[in-house]
């Protein structure tokens, strides 16, 4: 693994540690600021749907002025979005708060594509291994997220201002990380073959990418509907941040560790087989959750609930890369990432409205009903690909 993979790795890691301090104070900000209690997690919504509304654009700018750039951008709106969500809170304005947080969702749109940079800086043969390091890059922002959210909160006499303005600072390092990295070239479209590459419906058509589609977006769905829910049913519960902090850290760590090995295991099983069981890990926090409301029950699920992420988010993008062309890949990604943060962008509201009106209990219930349609899509995956494999065997 090169240097500049390496550099990516951290640079995602800061990435992280961005999103986890969002999702870690967002929702008690805007429950501070908010003019009603069900409003609390449009700041956590609005981050995701910046994001959705940035894909295109994101797309656009990578395949203008290549990763370098366009990443560099995404930073420096990271920078200024981060000081605009200060200025919010210091002078006690939510809308200011939630437009922050959406014009920060640019940010998010770059950093989401971080993962498929990291399969064009390595080898073929190493795409699976690379993009699994990159993610595992996101453990420091599982130790460096939590820990700033919960230090930083009282640097200054408004609750978590300093938090948004040492989000700034972190900005300003990954400008430096980002500068060191050098990405390879496009390569030439294939003889024979249109530089525009195939349409969105057309992609989508295709089993293999649109199975890759709904476990990259239901799998971040489920794991945004629950994560973002804890800080405010551990709060409902009387627990004090810390102790979501410390969820939050051990979910985040859930979420990345994991990176280290998960390449290997899915060029070993398969894609389909380590996302089956991210699955099945899914199902075992929903069910942990449901026994219980003690701080343990709270960090046991949500760890279960990150590496079921890990296996699934990890799969599902080694599963889009063998669906699509070179040429392809900026309309590719583009509208992964777009499901990606639409679904985020309703589980971040669902999230605050199902926790706050119905309880942690019944939003537990509601994600079986994402995580069994993911199950589906990768039984009828499977089963295809099979059929297909027994008739080539026939046949030959």
């Amino acid at each position: 693994m090169n240097r500049h993979l390496w550099l990516l790795a951290i640079a995602q890691g800061l990435f992280l540690t961005n999103n986890v301090v969002f999702i870690a104070i967002n929702g008690l900000v805007g429950l501070t600021l908010a003019p009603v209690g069900w409003m609390a997690t449009l700041p956590v919504m609005g981050y995701v749907v910046g994001g959705a509304l940035s894909t295109g654009l994101v797309a656009r700018s990578q395949a203008r002025w290549g990763r370098q750039m366009a990443f560099q951008m995404g930073l420096a709106v990271a920078f200024a979005s981060a000081l605009l969500a200060a200025w919010a809170v210091a002078h006690g304005n939510f809308w200011l708060l939630v437009a922050a947080t959406v014009v920060a969702g640019y940010y998010s749109a770059n950093g989401q594509l971080y993962r498929f940079a990291a399969g064009e800086l390595a080898a073929p043969a190493e795409r699976e291994k690379a993009v699994s390091l990159v993610l595992a890059g996101g453990l420091l922002g599982a130790i460096a997220g939590p820990n700033l959210a919960n230090h930083a909160r009282d640097w200054l006499a408004t609750p978590f201002l300093g938090a948004y303005l040492a989000l700034a600072a972190v900005a300003l390092v990954s400008m430096v990380v980002m500068a060191g990295i050098r990405f390879p070239a496009d390569p030439p479209p294939a003889p024979g073959t249109a530089r525009a590459g195939r349409s969105v419906l057309e992609l989508l058509r295709q089993p293999t990418f649109a199975v890759a589609f709904v476990g990259a977006a239901l799998g971040y769905g489920v794991m945004n509907l629950l994560m973002a829910a804890t800080p405010l049913a551990m709060q409902t519960c009387g627990m004090p941040f810390a102790d979501a902090a410390f969820v939050l850290e051990w979910h985040v760590i859930g979420m990345f560790a994991p990176g280290f090995f998960t390449g290997h295991l899915i060029r070993r099983f398969g894609a389909i087989t380590i996302m089956g069981v991210g699955v099945l890990l899914n199902a075992a926090c929903i069910a942990i959750a449901l026994s219980g409301q003690d701080l343990h029950h709270f960090t046991v699920a949500l760890f279960l609930l990150g590496v079921g992420w890990n296996f699934l988010f990890t799969g599902s993008t080694t599963l889009a890369m063998q669906a699509y062309r070179p040429e392809e890949k900026d309309r590719a990604q583009a509208v992964i990432n777009f499901g990606v943060f639409a679904t985020m962008a309703v589980t971040a509201f669902a999230s605050g409205a199902l926790v706050t009106t119905q309880g942690w209990w019944w939003l537990n219930v509601g994600s079986l009903v994402p995580v069994s349609i993911t199950a589906l899509s990768l039984l009828a995956l499977a089963a295809r690909q099979r059929v297909r494999a027994s008739e080539r065997a026939q046949g030959a």
